[in-house]
């Protein structure tokens, strides 16, 4: 029986958030039962959310508009163009938070909720219905345990622990189930070589609607508002993708087989860090691979199939 899950998103700002969205639509593991939007314009990103659903003809997923904390640029607008949320046909829910609770005390078994995003639609969810521990499992990409961003041999404040972190500790204190994928794991997710011409091609080959097409269009509309990220200087978009972290946070919400797990005490700092302190509550952490390889041509195959 496929999971329940309920996915907690920033899309809109870094693209990994699209491709996040399109593989877990193309999981049969997870059953989808709610999307919601966190920091930021969340209506913006809610209509990002709401074309991707029409699109790959998922309008059944309801929506839950999250708490608009912080600002950041538009970066997917040329993708987006002219749609608005008023033109998804699904149920769209303006209080997010309350929508988290419902949709989980609700479920007949454990809900996987994956964030992949700062975290204060969940703590306030955490705050206004504690009972959401009990028949929810907190799947996360968060954090940064032994090494940073691009492999640097150190830990790093990651950016959606920092961005809130207060929101992050309340959730890491909660007592439920806790796994993530820190920057150990997920900061050196790239599509590259065979895979990204396999996606360009199911791309061209199956149309802008198809998981494929949003993921490159999305992409390549993206790589042209943010060229200018440091990050970016020597990239290629024609060549490969940007760093994908969020998708590890997708497979973990059903599987771990790939990845080796250690259960860390972890404590979340004010400023943002992830720390390994015997007084830290319990987390799943993903911090090596098994096989990496074999999850890339997950990720690939996923979003070039064409459906049944």
């Amino acid at each position: 029986m496929a999971i329940p899950t309920i996915l907690d998103t920033d899309i809109g700002h870094d693209v990994d958030d699209v491709w996040a969205l399109a593989f877990l639509l193309r999981c049969p593991e997870l059953d989808v039962k709610l999307i919601t939007t966190t920091t930021g314009d969340t209506v913006y990103r809610a209509s990002l959310v709401a074309k991707m659903l029409t699109l790959m003809g998922c309008t059944h997923i309801p929506i839950g508009i999250g708490i608009p904390l912080d600002d950041n640029p538009h970066t997917h607008d040329e993708w987006l163009g002219d749609f608005s949320l008023a033109d998804y046909p699904g149920p769209v829910i303006q209080d997010g938070v309350g929508s988290i609770c419902d949709t989980i005390l609700s479920a007949d078994q454990t809900v996987s909720l994956i964030c992949i995003a700062p975290l204060p639609n969940i703590a306030a969810a955490l705050a206004r219905e504690p009972r959401i521990c009990d028949n929810s499992k907190f799947v996360g990409m968060h954090g940064s345990i032994h090494r940073g961003y691009l492999g640097a041999p150190k830990p790093m404040r990651e950016f959606n622990v920092k961005l809130h972190a207060l929101s992050c500790r309340a959730v890491f204190e909660a007592d439920w189930e806790k796994v993530i994928t820190p920057l150990d794991t997920c900061g050196d997710i790239v599509l590259d070589g065979q895979r990204f011409a396999d996606i360009a091609k199911a791309a061209e080959a199956s149309g802008p609607a198809s998981p494929a097409g949003i993921c490159m269009g999305n992409h390549l509309a993206w790589f042209n508002a943010v060229s200018d990220w440091p990050i970016l200087k020597d990239m290629d978009p024609r060549q490969q993708s940007s760093i994908l972290y969020d998708l590890v946070a997708i497979y973990l919400g059903f599987a771990d087989g790939l990845l080796e797990m250690e259960r860390l005490p972890i404590i979340v700092t004010p400023d943002g860090k992830t720390v390994i302190d015997k007084t830290g509550s319990p987390v799943n952490c993903a911090l090596n691979w098994r096989d990496q390889e074999a999850f890339l041509d997950l990720v690939t195959h996923r979003l070039t199939e064409i459906p049944a």
